[in-house]
């Protein structure tokens, strides 16, 4: 299984031998532990269920501290779940660890965007603008007419316009991992990820890759 769960740490550079500078974003990643394994028998489907970051006890409910004590698991603050295809390489109550992918591995990187609250059209669908001559005023940055003739006469759903923007789950997708570091818990991946620096992440091996 190849998955983990992490949070962003931040962006940097890295230098190759013959000096080439790489962008990458550095996630402490895992250890994580292994919660749940559902099968097809009894839940219909197949998957992995992994635990991150330690938290205190009294932060749990108590069915959530029933569910990690099956498999002697400490109180842990996030639970994802992987779906898998094929074979298990994983047990119940084991540690997952960075090393779980290696250099020159292509992943994906799910987070929550960054919030920007509240946005405009031009900020949060890239439109034009009006005219700035022949005597506009005020309407620069409106988003112009939204409606339509005598038919359908209305607004149409979905319409582009003004709105909270972010805060969104956001997949970079086809990242190469650039370096592994197992005893620090850390893996650098080139370019940028979703989310604000100590937001979680998941990395998942690349799906279209």
């Amino acid at each position: 299984m190849k998955g983990l769960l992490g949070t962003k740490v931040g962006m940097t550079q890295l230098f190759d031998e013959e000096g080439r500078v790489t962008p990458v974003t550095v996630i402490e990643a895992g250890p994580c532990f292994v919660t749940q394994i559902k099968n097809k028998e009894n839940d219909g489907y197949q998957s992995v269920q992994i635990g991150f970051q330690e938290t205190q006890s009294k932060k749990l409910s108590g069915g959530e501290k029933g569910h990690l004590q099956r498999t002697s698991a400490p109180s842990l603050k996030h639970l994802r779940e992987f779906r898998i295809k094929g074979d298990l390489d994983v047990a119940e109550g084991q540690i997952l660890k960075a090393d779980v992918f290696s250099a020159g591995e292509y992943v994906d990187v799910i987070g929550t965007s960054k919030g920007k609250g509240f946005q405009g059209g031009m900020k949060r669908h890239n439109f034009r603008g009006a005219q700035i001559t022949h005597g506009q005023s005020d309407r620069q940055r409106a988003p112009g007419s939204i409606g339509s003739n005598s038919f359908p006469g209305r607004v149409i759903k979905g319409l582009r316009m003004a709105g909270h923007m972010g805060a969104d789950r956001v997949t970079a997708q086809n990242l190469v991992v650039v370096k592994v570091d197992p005893e620090r818990n850390i893996i650098a991946v080139r370019g940028s990820v979703p989310g604000a620096n100590g937001s979680l992440v998941v990395i998942r091996q690349a799906k279209k890759k």
